[in-house]
């Protein structure tokens, strides 16, 4: 699938046995060792990872900084959807709803921070999807932050903002569905 006019998505494998897997079982009701991903399990399926939307919203064409972040949380075990630059937030929106991700983290270095975030939550909220975690990073002055959690942004992550804090605040902050019902064998 297609966001935007020029740039397809770009999905970024996930590693089964890093940080961003839920440690709980999901077919043993929660009961397996911390340390197992459930991977090795017989008769379990791996947990899912927590699902990450990389955006860049506006006409900002500097994606080094968030393409070093989708990295580093698919080297943590996310699985991050990249959508490219100069996504509109009705588009930013529609791909998290599409890619059924768990949050969305907005990169700008343009200023445009104080329109764009908020309208990326608002179009979410438009689709009935609020439940999506939005934060944020990129050259955001000090004096906007407050203004932008008013607004429902999550976190926000300026420049310097080590990448292991980062990871850990996905981890604390957005949680994979562990609650998948058990398959339903055919008749």
């Amino acid at each position: 699938m297609i966001h935007g006019t020029t740039v397809p998505l770009q999905r970024l494998s996930w590693n089964p046995f890093k940080s961003c897997v839920p440690q709980a079982g999901i077919w043993d009701g929660g009961t397996q060792d911390a340390g197992d991903t459930g991977n090795t399990r017989a008769g379990s399926l791996p947990a899912m990872p927590i699902r990450i939307l990389i955006a860049k919203p506006g006409l900002d064409g500097h994606d080094r900084g968030a393409k070093v972040v989708a990295r580093a949380l698919r080297d943590a075990g996310c699985e991050v959807i990249y959508t490219g630059l100069h996504q509109t937030p009705d588009q930013i929106a529609q791909a998290a709803i599409d890619e059924d991700v768990h949050g969305v983290g907005l990169s700008t270095l343009s200023g445009a921070h104080l329109t764009l975030f908020p309208r990326v939550i608002s179009a979410l909220e438009a689709r009935d999807a609020s439940d999506i975690v939005v934060f944020g990073g990129g050259i955001i002055p000090e004096e906007d932050i407050p203004a932008l959690e008013a607004a429902g942004v999550s976190a926000v992550f300026g420049p310097g903002t080590h990448l292991d804090e980062i990871e850990q605040w996905v981890k604390d902050h957005l949680k994979a569905d562990t609650t998948q019902e058990e398959p339903v064998e055919g008749p």
